[in-house]
């Protein structure tokens, strides 16, 4: 049975954790999908997560210190990265942001109609797929 409670624990803290690194992201509800270690590239990991929008919906400028690759599967999103030009996308496009990348757009176009889309991410394992910066 302590075993149990200790497993039960662990898995209250590692949500607590993951639901404090989500909030950062404005009202966006982040789901994960995987997450899987990439054995052939030492200290990487795939990270797949989805993001839904709600109307109006804007993150804080952030980084994601990841190869990111954004597909949209409904709504309409902005998005913009430091020194780049804001892009819309619609369903079935794309947009990418690298490692060094500064997230400084991101948001749904929409005031009315939520928005969502999948992110895969290449990142260094056991870090933070989220972090807000200026």
């Amino acid at each position: 049975m302590r075993k149990f409670q200790k497993l039960v624990a662990s898995a209250a803290i590692l949500t607590a954790a993951f639901s404090a690194q989500v909030a950062l992201a404005s009202d966006a509800v982040v789901g994960t999908l995987l997450t899987k270690p990439l054995p052939d590239i030492k200290g990487k990991e795939v990270l797949m997560i989805t993001v839904d929008f709600p109307p109006g919906a804007v993150d804080p400028v952030h980084r994601h210190d990841a190869h990111a690759f954004v597909y949209v599967l409904e709504g309409t999103i902005v998005m913009g990265l430091r020194g780049g030009k804001e892009v819309t996308l619609g369903p079935g496009q794309t947009f990418y942001e690298g490692p060094d990348d500064i997230h400084t757009v991101g948001r749904n176009a929409s005031t009315t109609a939520p928005a969502k889309f999948v992110v895969f991410l290449v990142k260094d394992e056991k870090k933070p797929f989220f972090t807000p910066t200026k």
